[in-house]
């Protein structure tokens, strides 16, 4: 098993349901006990704080890029071993996607959308051949899925751009996939 994986994360910042918690905390110590490098958006609260919490409970090692303006609001991660302030989200994505060889999506909003969008178009369009993977164990992003698909059905899509991010329901899938 390859050890010199960072894995970017992407999920929830804001309140959840417990169980979002714990799943979060179960890609974390997973993460760890495969002795992978976690790069998150900096933040030590709700999904993003747990996972970060799980990975270093497990020994492993966590990387933190925010921005100047979300440092009080996400609280940050002052825990993490390496702790990135930037000044604008645009900075965060880069040094966020800089740090990672692989991306893993969990559940949740609109910025969580926005970042796997961003970088699963970027994989599609070849400006990087890293892994893209979406966890999503309850169905969170069902109707986002249906909506892809129905844009593949009218030609706004290609198949072939959904192929290249896997979708899987299941944790240690998801990780397997990160380094398939």
């Amino acid at each position: 098993m390859s050890t010199d994986v960072s894995v970017c994360v992407y999920c929830a910042s804001g309140p959840v349901p417990q169980h979002y918690l714990d799943l979060a905390a179960e890609v974390g110590q997973k993460i760890a006990k495969r002795g992978w490098t976690l790069v998150s958006g900096g933040g030590k609260v709700s999904m993003m704080g747990e996972i970060a919490r799980a990975v270093r409970a497990d020994g492993g090692r966590t990387i933190g890029v925010i921005p100047r303006a979300l440092v009080d609001r996400e609280v940050g991660d002052t825990d993490s071993d390496e702790l990135l302030v930037v000044d604008t989200m645009r900075e965060r994505k880069g040094l966020m996607d800089a740090h990672a060889n692989a991306f893993l999506t969990l559940p949740g909003g609109i910025g969580t959308c926005e970042e796997l969008f961003e970088i699963w178009t970027a994989r599609y369009l070849g400006m990087h051949s890293k892994p893209v993977v979406l966890l999503d164990p309850d169905g969170h992003f069902q109707g986002l899925l249906d909506w892809l698909h129905g844009m593949v059905r009218t030609g706004f899509a290609s198949q072939s751009s959904l192929d290249v991010l896997t979708v899987t329901a299941d944790v240690d899938e998801a990780l397997d996939a990160l380094v398939a």
